[in-house]
């Protein structure tokens, strides 16, 4: 995902502070009992059209070739474009282009068992990268890569599919911005205005876009590619807000699901999606950034930021203060420091290069924290990549649910929450707000349920995650029969399977090459806490 320098959040919900801030196969083509059971308005023919998309695609199968030199995928990875519609209520209508990218399984024809998909989240994030995971051997994926082909797509809207924007890249990544917490009414007004304003930049620069981007219709892309991967079923590992994508595939397509792994998980109730998926994060956030400064604190003799929490957020208080008088190095406010520090409750790996540079500034070295902090206004390919980021995350989230409209709710929720979670509230708000405005219709989500043919999903969850909030891998597990859920105790990062941990390695291991799932669920120890 992007990186964490430039306003946005990586993986789950997008960024705090943002704005203002092959053969024709059977199984490819028929539409399973369930892909129409749940409709909704135009849902049947959309399920009629991704079967007609689907046909297409299994009969057209993809041109593999070299990915072009500026992707920045090595050979042997190829890559290439599968066709879907725009409208999958009009399939023979406007079409757009998925970009996806794959590496053969490295053993032998014998060990071969298809191809794994992958999402990492987002909404707005690329998978392209997952077939290094080959290229680069990296060590938890050996015994996969020998059963699979790794596959990695951009989904529509993102990177290399049909890309959308909002706001000008360089606006967009400026600094700095406006300190996401108001100090008056007057800065909510900006806020809101800023908001506003980018909903607007949205459906000017992506109006045709906006109505279809939709996690339904990215999950309709999904099994257009799985046909024209010539693959019968879906094998399929996301993670983050690819765990939605996930559980609304496997509703949408239960029969047409192999195996299928989620790692750290979005709730999918109709009722989180998204306003309260949001609140809920705020709350998970600040209980994840106590864990980071008691760590912080644990580890005095090496960052010098004081032996207690409470002495740690005070530095906290006490740089975010110094950035709100004046900004550091002219560019790092309130905003900037808050996109940079987020990274340590988001992800363990990040706990030892952001309390590196937290210690250095107090020691004297405020360079580390402009270079790591201050968006890079010279890496226009980079603030490309992140403003779309952030378009996706936004056009998705708002398209694919109602939001509340009236203000008074976004305020006195948030103004509430502040009091208790101050860490990320007010930022999320900001981010987010675009959809209390968004001008294209708003759907309802889809009932994620267990339908005809799912076969066992496995689901891997840490206790404390700040971004997917454990009790979303609980109510998935609910909702999807003969699932099993992994649970990682005392552990908070986001995206457990990528982490070293036996206890989880070995399952999801012996799930995808096997298929078997443990008797009962299972609750396994902590990976290791970094060490500085």
């Amino acid at each position: 995902m992007r990186d964490k320098r430039v306003t946005r959040r990586t993986a789950a919900f997008g960024s705090a502070g943002v704005l203002v801030t092959a053969t024709l196969i059977a199984g490819a083509v028929a539409p399973t009992a369930s892909a129409s059971a749940d409709t909704r308005g135009g849902q049947d023919r959309e399920a009629r059209g991704a079967a007609v998309a689907a046909a297409k695609a299994a009969k057209a199968g993809i041109k593999w070739q070299d990915c072009p030199a500026d992707w920045g995928l090595e050979k042997p990875i190829q890559c290439g474009y599968v066709t879907v519609p725009l409208d999958y209520a009009k399939p023979n209508g406007k079409q757009i282009k998925i970009a996806v990218d794959r590496i053969g399984n490295t053993g032998t024809e014998k060990e071969r068992q298809g191809a794994l998909v992958y999402n990492p989240g987002g909404p707005g994030g690329s998978g392209m990268r997952f077939p290094r995971r080959v290229t680069t051997k990296a060590p938890l994926w050996t015994k996969t890569a020998k059963a699979y082909d790794f596959v990695g797509f951009d989904p529509r809207g993102v990177g290399h599919s049909a890309p959308i924007s909002c706001v000008d890249p360089q606006e967009f990544v400026k600094a700095p911005k406006m300190d996401p917490v108001p100090d008056s009414e007057a800065d909510k007004r900006a806020q809101r205005k800023l908001a506003r304003e980018y909903a607007e930049g949205c459906y000017e620069r992506s109006g045709e876009m906006l109505p279809h981007m939709t996690t339904p219709n990215t999950a309709r892309d999904l099994d257009v590619i799985r046909a024209a991967l010539g693959e019968k079923k879906l094998n399929y590992l996301g993670v983050s807000y690819g765990t939605y994508l996930g559980a609304v595939y496997g509703t949408l397509f239960p029969g047409h699901v192999r195996r299928m792994i989620v790692d750290s998980v979005v709730n999918p109730s109709r009722d989180k999606i998204w306003y309260e998926a949001n609140l809920d994060q705020d709350i998970a956030f600040e209980g994840r950034w106590k864990d980071w400064e008691n760590w912080v604190a644990a580890n005095d003799a090496t960052f010098h930021l004081g032996d207690t929490r409470a002495e740690v957020q005070a530095k906290w208080l006490e740089l975010r203060a110094t950035a709100k008088k004046s900004p550091i190095g002219g560019v790092v406010g309130p905003a900037e420091l808050l996109a940079f520090f987020q990274g340590a409750p988001y992800y363990d790996s990040s706990w030892v290069p952001v309390a590196t540079v937290f210690g250095k500034y107090f020691a004297g070295d405020t360079q580390a924290l402009v270079d790591a902090a201050a968006p890079d206004m010279s890496d226009t390919a980079g603030n490309i990549s992140s403003e779309n980021g952030n378009a996706v995350y936004t056009a998705v989230e708002c398209t694919d649910a109602k939001w509340p409209t009236s203000w008074q709710k976004w305020d006195r929720d948030n103004t509430r929450l502040h009091q208790k979670y101050p860490f990320l509230t007010w930022s999320n708000a900001w981010m987010n707000l675009p959809c209390a405005t968004w001008p294209v219709k708003q759907q309802t989500p889809v009932n994620v349920k267990t339908g005809k043919g799912l076969p066992g999903v496995l689901i891997v969850q840490s206790e404390r995650d700040a971004a997917t909030p454990y009790p979303g891998g609980v109510e998935l597990h609910k909702r999807f029969k003969g699932s099993r859920l992994i649970t990682e105790k005392d552990a908070g990062s986001h995206g457990v399977t990528n982490l070293v941990n036996p206890c989880i390695n070995e399952r999801v291991d012996s799930y995808l090459l096997t298929g078997k799932l443990d008797r009962a669920d299972v609750t396994c120890a902590p990976h290791a806490t970094p060490k500085p």
